[in-house]
């Protein structure tokens, strides 16, 4: 094998190799994924049942209903679109009707989100960077704080 056939062959397998690896990686990221959708997202690109992902906007007004045992069920809007929602354990402090929320989970076949965990904004002017997105695609303008009115 002449020098240049040897590189050729090096070069090869490095880039195979390298190839490899990015497959590899991308494979074991595949399940720890987690994309987030609005509720009009949800039902414009028809996520399948058991499809693991977040779901966020504003908890609608006059939708918590409390069950037994920790289990609560309330509907996620964006003003466009509704998706209920139901989710066992202890809900964030700052959990209430027309606030900002992301929740995780799954999707039933009923078309129920069953939530696996539940976010809450942290304060009163904050919301998250992708609900705020996914309501101001909607139309709708979330708070009146200095931060959203141009100086």
């Amino acid at each position: 094998m002449t020098r240049k056939q040897r590189r050729s062959v090096l070069i090869g397998t490095c880039l195979a190799v390298l190839g490899l690896a990015v497959a590899l990686v991308l494979f074991s990221l595949e399940d720890s994924i987690v994309f987030f959708y609005s509720p009009s997202d949800v039902v414009e690109k028809n996520i399948k049942p058991g499809q693991r992902f977040r779901l966020g906007g504003l908890v609608e007004e006059g939708s918590v209903k409390r069950g037994e045992s920790a289990t609560v069920q309330f509907s996620v809007t964006d003003t466009a679109k509704t998706i209920p929602v139901r989710y066992t354990g202890v809900l964030p402090d700052l959990f209430g009707e027309g606030q900002g929320v992301i929740t995780e989970g799954t999707l039933g076949s009923d078309g129920l989100f069953i939530a696996e965990s539940v976010l809450a904004k942290h304060d009163e002017n904050y919301m998250p960077p992708e609900v705020a997105e996914a309501l101001e695609r909607q139309g709708v303008r979330r708070g009146g704080d200095s931060a959203d009115k141009p100086n």
